[in-house]
């Protein structure tokens, strides 16, 4: 069964910004670069660096984004993901989200 929250496909959109589409269908663009507004620890730390952040990629068994350099809980999970995604229904934070 595949969980509706996976992650299937991710884009670099520029800067801390990334296109996700979940297993369901819902694509959404979020805008990260909050999160690094304060420390967050070693691992995260190359994440700064948006030449370094545009290495994302999803791993297909944990079906999340990760970093080359094992970087892997920007969010504590994907369903924290989707919420960011789905904020701008809510007018929070200017995300753009939609179906496919």
């Amino acid at each position: 069964m595949i969980a509706p929250y996976e992650i299937r496909a991710v884009e670099h959109l520029g800067g801390h910004c990334l296109r996700l589409t979940f297993a369901d269908g819902l694509v959404g663009d979020v805008d990260l670069s909050y999160r690094f507004a304060e420390p967050m620890g070693p691992v995260f730390e190359p994440l700064r660096d948006v030449g370094y952040f545009a290495r994302v990629a999803v791993d297909p068994e944990l079906g999340t984004i990760v970093w080359p350099n094992g970087a892997d809980r920007v969010f504590p999970n994907n369903g924290d993901l989707v919420a960011e995604c789905l904020a701008p229904l809510g007018h929070l934070r200017g995300s753009t989200t939609r179906r496919q």
